[in-house]
């Protein structure tokens, strides 16, 4: 992602650590055009989909969002993404979705936010 390294330069520290970790885990063949705009993008659209789920919320005493327990339907999920990236004029396709999906819950088990089932 060196070409992105003014993009990259801008986020927190976490953010840009977890959008790093997520396009190392893509193959190669599968990030093709993929930036780290289009990374963030996936990201804050899935947690749109859990705010309209009502599995993430915004903690009114500390601001923190704070996600729910509750099921995701991946596949519901991933077509919502999708949906919206094409809505906004993104090429990203199903499958680079899906593996910024997959990715983005393994930074999460190895980090402890997420529990592996």
């Amino acid at each position: 992602m060196e070409n992105n390294s003014i993009e990259m330069s801008l986020m927190e520290p976490e953010e840009r650590e977890l959008v790093q970790f997520i396009f190392d885990a893509i193959p190669a063949e599968d990030r093709k055009d993929l930036t780290p705009d289009d990374i963030l993008l996936v990201l804050d659209l899935m947690d749109d989909y859990l705010e309209e789920q009502g599995l993430l919320r915004e903690d009114p005493e500390t601001g923190e969002m704070e996600y729910l327990d509750g099921e995701v339907d991946e596949t519901e999920q991933l077509n919502y993404v999708l949906s919206a990236m094409k809505e906004e004029g993104r090429t990203v396709t199903g499958v680079q979705i899906q593996l910024i999906q997959d990715a983005e819950l393994q930074y999460g088990i190895e980090h402890g936010y997420y529990e592996e089932e």
